[in-house]
Formats: structure tokens, C-alpha cells, sequence
């Protein structure tokens, strides 16, 4: 074995750093293709392997996103994608596992080369949310282009605008974002209390892509999924929430045993998922935002148990970093 000299070995592992920077994977942006990253699957509670709610979008020269949870942008860092092409962030409701990567969002990806201010859109609302985030961002703005000089980071494109989303019937579907073959529609869920709740539609290129955000069974989901190529679903587990939460009463700790029964109210089971799937005729369902978490191969059997008796399509549980690629039609 060769031993490196001090100076060789310090070269070595800047040379390995400096890899590690990986470069954009820009052909994303332009090889036709509508092309989806998984970066975050998680639920608010803490899973090792999962960031929050996040789906990244490239397709027709851009980035969105369904979502930034806590978390999430590191994934999508981690996968080298575009992030100087991201153009909008798509929020379905403001839960904190949700919206709370929605900070590193805005200025990553200004640092990483975005030339004009995020557009975020969501339900009403949604201008407290980025007003919030500004503010709590405004003197890191500061002091990178202190730092930087503004040739390199220019002030202009730092920031979002809000973009409120109003749908007054609930069977109606909005088209909020359309540009270059990409379009983004919402539609209403059932999340109450929370009102209102999105999901969102993505057509590109012949395909079609679904994100139910946080939602109960709803018929409204099930027409907007109508052929989609891959539907994004939320599902909770009952048997296993309501074994966790005796686990927690066992060990006095009723207060969190009590509001972990409630999230049963508004959020679909697996089966429900695989039935919107059914009803759907989706080629591939994703379970997504899984509850409770799912850090073992057992866990991840148990949530997938009976549901090819209901959908029998592609079924797969979601991972933070897995992509799908979608090829036009």
C-alpha cells in the first residue's frame, strides 16, 4: 500500500470534496421527459429515512415542487437536479410537514443561479406563509450578498411571490400554472378541519401525474386522477395507529396517545388509497406520507397487506431519492 505525503493526501481530499459538488443533471430540463423526484415521503412524525412532504417536478425546462417539508431540500440537492431552473412551489395546505423546507427552497435555489423571485401558490393563506418565510430569511439575504456581491447573487431574485388559489365549487379543477407544456391544476381534498386542503394535477407531454396531499377518501380525488400515470397517496395505517396509541397510554402518556387517534379523521387508510387507485385506473400508486413511519421491511408488508385484492396495478411504497421518468407520449 502507497502512503499518501501530507500535502498529496490534502489534495486527495479536496479533489474528493470537490466531486462530491455534484454537477446539475440539466438534461432533465430538456430531454422531453416528465421526470419525478421522490424528496420527501415522510409524515410529521420523525422517521431517520424520510424528509417531509416533497415531489420534485422537471419537465419543459423547470423544476416545481408539490410541497417542501422539513428536510426535502436536501434530497433534492443530493440528487443534483436543476435547482437554478426552480420556478414554483405548490403548496396543499400549511401543516409544518408541509411547508417547512420552504425557506431553504427559496434560497437555494437563488444561491444555486434562480434568476427571478419563487412563485409559491396554495390555498388562501398562502401570502402569511411567504410573508412569514421572508421575513424569517431576510438577513441571510443580507448577508450572502454582503458577502458575495450582488453580481453573483442579485437582489432582485431573491425571495416569492404568493399566489393565492381560490376554488369556489368543490367539484371544480383550477389550472393555476401553464408554461412551456407544463401545466399544474388544483382541485379540492378533505382534510378538516383544515380548508381548504389541495391536490394537485400534472399534465406534461401526454403524461400524468397526481399528489393527493392530505386528504380522506374523496370522489373529487378519484375524477381528477382519471388515467394518471402515477398516483401520489397519503394513507395512515389504523391497526397500527391504534396499537401505538395503546402502546402510549400503557406508558401514561395519554396526551400524545389521544392526538395520534386524531389524525384517523383525516387521513385515507392504504385501502382507501388502493380503491381511489381502482376507481382511478392509475397505472402505478405510490403509498406516500406514510403513518405511522415505516422504518422496517415488516412495516412497510404490513401497509401493502390486502391491497392488491382492491387495485390490481403497480403498488410501491415511497422513499426519499427514488425518481420516476416518464417518457412523452
Amino acid at each position: 500500500m502507497t502512503r499518501l505525503g501530507p500535502l498529496a493526501a490534502i489534495a486527495a481530499l479536496a479533489s474528493a470534496c470537490a466531486a462530491g459538488q455534484a454537477v446539475p443533471k440539466n438534461a432533465l430540463l430538456t430531454d422531453g421527459a416528465l421526470h419525478v423526484l421522490l424528496c420527501g415521503t415522510g409524515s410529521p412524525l420523525p422517521d431517520p429515512q424520510r424528509a417531509g412532504a416533497c415531489i420534485a417536478i422537471a419537465a419543459g425546462g423547470q423544476v416545481i415542487l408539490i410541497d417542501a417539508g422539513p428536510g426535502s431540500w436536501r434530497n433534492v440537492a443530493l440528487a443534483a437536479w436543476p435547482t437554478q431552473a426552480l420556478r414554483a412551489v405548490f403548496l396543499t395546505h400549511f401543516h409544518s410537514d408541509h411547508i417547512g423546507g420552504l425557506g431553504e427552497a427559496m434560497t437555494q435555489s437563488w444561491i444555486a443561479g434562480r434568476g427571478q423571485p419563487l412563485d409559491v401558490y396554495g390555498p388562501e393563506g398562502v401570502n402569511d406563509v411567504v410573508e412569514g418565510f421572508t421575513r424569517a430569511y431576510i438577513l441571510d439575504r443580507k448577508y450572502r450578498i454582503a458577502h458575495h456581491g450582488a453580481e453573483y447573487l442579485p437582489p432582485a431574485a431573491w425571495g416569492a411571490t404568493a399566489h393565492p388559489v381560490a376554488i369556489a365549487d368543490r367539484d371544480q379543477r383550477v389550472t393555476v400554472y401553464d408554461h412551456d407544456g407544463l401545466r399544474v391544476s388544483a382541485f379540492l381534498v378533505a382534510h378538516d378541519p383544515i380548508k381548504p386542503a389541495f391536490g394537485y394535477r400534472i399534465d406534461f407531454a401526454g403524461r400524468v401525474v397526481v399528489a393527493s396531499g392530505d386528504t380522506l377518501y374523496t370522489p373529487n380525488l378519484v375524477r381528477n386522477a382519471q388515467g394518471a400515470d402515477v398516483l401520489l397517496h397519503d394513507n395512515l395505517n389504523p391497526g397500527l395507529i391504534n396499537l401505538v396509541s395503546a402502546n402510549l397510554e400503557a406508558q401514561g402518556r395519554a396526551r400524545q396517545a389521544k392526538m395520534l387517534r386524531d389524525t384517523l379523521t383525516y387521513h385515507a387508510s392504504p385501502a382507501d388509497a388502493a380503491r381511489s387507485a381502482a376507481e382511478a385506473k392509475v397505472a402505478h400508486l405510490i403509498l406516500f406520507h406514510c403513518v405511522p413511519p415505516l422504518t422496517t421491511p415488516q412495516m412497510e408488508e404490513a401497509q401493502m397487506r390486502g391491497l392488491a385484492a382492491i387495485y390490481p396495478g403497480k403498488i410501491t411504497v415511497a422513499h426519499d431519492g427514488e425518481t420516476i421518468d416518464l417518457p412523452p407520449r
